[in-house]
């Protein structure tokens, strides 16, 4: 089972046809953290991480992760969590998962420079929510209603294949 996403606007999944967006700068095969570019390339799905408070607990298969209030996902690349979850605190920067708006209510990490980890390659690559299509910093985000579907059709060990 792979998600395909061939071009800037649609995920596919057998015979699904999920509407997307992509980073403000398009597809990229040499990603740089801050280029507000999609990584092409072929990668694993990781977790998915929700707001309890807000969303039902997805139906899926794949691991799942209720976000607390000081949760977040490191995009310094000269912290040796970067590229991880973390417990976000004074001396530490990060991206915060626990938002005001709704976009972090549900996200799938890519497993993007995951690994072997290499600063300054990107980080924070997630699907995640949309209600307006704009364009996202690097992630793929989909509708609410999309992602449910999506999140109930895929099994541990699905891969993204961006191009």
């Amino acid at each position: 089972m792979i998600i395909i996403l061939k071009n800037k606007e649609y995920l596919f999944l057998d015979e699904f046809k999920f509407k997307c967006c992509i980073g403000k700068n398009g597809l990229k095969s040499k990603k740089k953290e801050g280029d507000k570019c999609t990584p092409k390339g072929v990668f694993e799905i990781g977790k998915v991480y929700y707001r309890s408070d807000r969303i039902d607990k997805p139906d899926t298969k794949l691991t799942l992760k209720k976000i607390t209030k000081n949760m977040g996902w490191c995009d310094d690349p000269s912290n040796k969590n970067y590229n991880k979850e973390i417990i976000l605190k004074k001396k530490n920067k990060g991206e915060k998962l626990f938002r005001q708006d709704e976009i972090y209510d549900i996200l799938v990490v890519i497993k993007y420079n995951i690994k072997k980890i290499i600063p300054f390659k990107g980080s924070a690559i997630f699907i995640h929510l949309t209600k307006n299509y704009h364009p996202t910093k690097g992630c793929i985000a989909l509708k609410k209603n999309d992602m449910l579907i999506l999140l109930k059709l895929i099994k541990p060990g699905v891969k993204i294949k961006i191009y």
